[in-house]
């Protein structure tokens, strides 16, 4: 192992204050480690938290800012900037092309650093196209363009944006999905899945079909809620269950059937997965899901629809079904196939956790990381 590099993380937020991308920097960062790669983050100081702990060994650093005003990017550069001169990082790492970016050019002209930026989601939701809605977002994107050492980028889709539409060339576009520790996220045998199932209140007969996520819209929960009477009237054992809360919850609760259960916000996902048949994801916009790559550790078939990073890892029939977005018709025809084929489901689901333990594996993704930020260090100004 050579010597540890030392890497700045730039994020919006960081645990406690959770979302996709934090919550994978945070089960990353030990393997990381694992690697040789120190890593410091970065990130805003909302009102309750502390402006410096160390979380699971890592040294987090909360930056005031002003509030969501239009100089809020400036004030936190303004903080990072001689913190960065202190922590004298081998390179910044931003994730999101938003202020993180911006506080990555200024660290670059102030302090030569290198970085690489990381977009965690495409389409109209993501990166690119939202940066091109804002003022002055195109002078940014081009800045950004310019003076990037690297574009990490999640999914295929992304890359192609960087290639398409930011015109990035090949050799600063790199391809590192999202990964989850298959570890962690494993299934259990038949005996076991009973008993779990009775210890979390849940049916100890029959299918369990499980979403796990916000309960916005975009995620198109409504569909499953309003599909599940008709896939209860061909399986009358199955139930559907619900984890997470959202601005949806009360919209979806008043839509409920039988065989249809809202489990709330749950911090340990694991066991569920573990008590569950099939994961199910009907999003009309993602990044690279990781609650999918959960579920394909767990052994669970996956109905997924085809946005984001889901066909990077699920080939359609072999590790799942992919579903076009915001088609309920073909959400409940895919359901119902799944859940009236056991042998089908138990081949999806070994194959799918086969795919996370060879391709995305946390301790793949950070091997692939640390030869990457090795090269981008050596670009110093």
């Amino acid at each position: 192992m050579n010597d540890t590099l030392h890497v700045a993380m730039i994020i919006q937020g960081y645990f406690p204050r959770i979302g996709g991308a934090e919550r994978q920097l945070a089960a990353l960062a030990p393997f990381l480690a694992a690697e040789g790669v120190a890593i410091s983050v970065l990130t805003r100081r909302y009102a309750g938290f502390k402006p410096f702990e160390i979380i699971d060994n890592v040294p987090v650093h909360r930056l005031p800012i002003p509030g969501p005003v239009p100089t809020a990017a400036l004030v936190f550069t303004a903080a990072a900037i001689p913190l960065l001169w202190r922590l004298k990082p081998n390179l910044v790492h931003a994730h999101e092309m938003f202020s993180p970016a911006t506080t990555a050019i200024a660290a670059k002209q102030a302090l030569g650093l290198p970085y690489a930026v990381t977009a965690h989601r495409s389409g109209p939701l993501g990166d690119v196209l939202r940066m091109q809605q804002r003022p002055f977002g195109k002078g940014r994107l081009e800045r950004i363009t310019k003076t990037a050492d690297a574009f990490f980028t999640i999914s295929r889709e992304i890359d192609q944006e960087f290639e398409q539409i930011l015109g990035i060339e090949a050799k600063r576009r790199h391809y590192v999905p999202n990964g989850v520790d298959p570890e962690k996220y494993c299934p259990i045998a038949a005996e076991a899945k009973t008993a779990l199932r009775r210890e979390l209140n849940l049916p100890t007969e029959g299918t369990i079909t499980l979403y796990a996520g916000r309960l916005s819209e975009e995620k198109r929960v409504r569909y499953l809620v309003e599909a599940w009477p008709a896939i209860r009237a061909k399986h009358p054992d199955a139930t559907l269950l619900i984890l997470g809360q959202g601005p949806e919850e009360a919209n979806l609760k008043a839509k409920t059937s039988d065989g249809v259960i809202f489990g709330g916000a749950v911090h340990n996902v694991p066991p569920y997965l573990q008590a569950a048949d099939v994961f199910v994801l009907p999003s009309i916009a993602e990044g690279f899901s990781v609650a999918m790559l959960e579920a394909m550790a767990s052994e669970l078939a996956v109905v997924i629809t085809d946005v984001g990073g889901a066909r990077d890892a699920i080939d359609d029939t072999v590790h799942g079904l992919v579903i076009p977005p915001d088609d309920q018709p073909a959400l409940e025809q895919a359901l119902l196939a799944v859940l009236g084929d056991q042998a089908s489901r138990q081949r999806m689901g070994q194959a799918a956790r086969q795919r996370v333990q060879q391709e995305f594996a946390l301790s793949v993704i950070a091997k692939q990381l640390r030869g990457l930020y090795e090269n981008i260090a050596t670009l110093r100004t």
